[in-house]
């Protein structure tokens, strides 16, 4: 008698796939036999991943029908299914909280949380339908602990931290599982897009912190090294793949040193020592 064994790809949806974590983490994937649908909110880089043979789509996080687009292609081609949604497409904008507009803390949310919401409740829809799945949100050490000129993103974390937590919990028996990932440095054009927000939308004349923008703006430009402990994109794919292939993940999962040291003072610390430990590395940052 002929046994016929039937290898079906689990497939995965990754938001912010134009470079960094989202473009590597694609690659990995692929790599380890995953069905990658990368999606990424400009055409040139969806033309890019195509290239590289993806299946890939236009995704907007501030777009609803660019996400309904994309979901419809998708289960076109999976026959209707999705095994798993990473949540990652996200950007820093730097600024002193008093120099934030509330415009553009609104802006720095309808991507980094409310797109991410908006997006999730559509793939519950179909995971409920199918009876499991798995929800990876790639949030931050920022969504830990705070530092000095981070206010918008530390939020944005923040409330994904508590959003996160909160579905974990009425998300019990229902065979789906969503897990947290919180990355410290990671080699990106992180950096680069936050220093563009950061041009694009701080008032930096007349602010209290002038000077000391006016000081960081002059250090970056002169850094050409990465910070210690930075990593490359990998090893958050690595934690992706890890939560993929484990039957319970857990809630949350770290990575890099910065991440495991600032969790753990967060656990045993007080608040004021704490904060003196932040201040002094906003410091030596700025």
């Amino acid at each position: 008698m002929v046994h016929f064994i039937i290898f079906i790809m689990k497939s995965i949806l990754i938001t912010g796939c134009s470079t960094g974590i989202g473009l590597e983490t694609a690659h990995f994937l692929k790599q380890q036999n995953y069905q990658v649908f990368p999606t990424a909110r400009k055409e040139e880089d969806v033309k890019k991943l195509k290239d590289l043979g993806f299946d890939s789509f236009l995704l907007d996080l501030k777009d609803e029908e660019s996400m309904d687009s994309s979901l419809k292609n998708i289960l076109k081609i999976t026959g209707g299914t999705l095994d798993a949604l990473f949540n990652n497409g996200a950007y820093g904008q730097p600024g002193a909280v008093e120099d934030l507009t509330t415009e553009v803390l609104k802006e720095q949310f309808e991507t980094n949380f409310f797109g991410w919401h908006t997006l999730t409740r559509k793939v519950l829809k179909i995971m409920r339908k199918q009876g499991h799945g798995k929800i990876i949100q790639n949030s931050s050490v920022l969504g830990i602990i705070s530092l000095k000129f981070r206010g918008a993103y530390n939020s944005s974390k923040y409330a994904l931290e508590g959003l996160t937590d909160t579905l974990r919990l009425e998300l019990e028996n229902s065979n789906i599982h969503i897990s947290l990932i919180e990355p410290g440095p990671i080699k990106s054009n992180f950096r680069q897009n936050a220093m563009y927000k950061f041009k694009k939308n701080i008032k930096i004349q007349g602010s209290p912190f002038e000077e000391i923008y006016q000081k960081v703006l002059a250090r970056l430009e002169r850094k050409k090294s990465d910070d210690p402990f930075t990593l490359p994109p990998t090893a958050v794919g690595k934690k992706v793949l890890k939560i993929l292939e484990t039957k319970n993940p857990k809630p949350r999962y770290y990575v890099t040193t910065p991440t495991y040291i600032f969790g753990f003072l967060k656990r045993v610390l007080s608040s004021p020592a704490l904060d003196k430990i932040l201040m002094k590395v906003s410091n030596e940052e700025n």
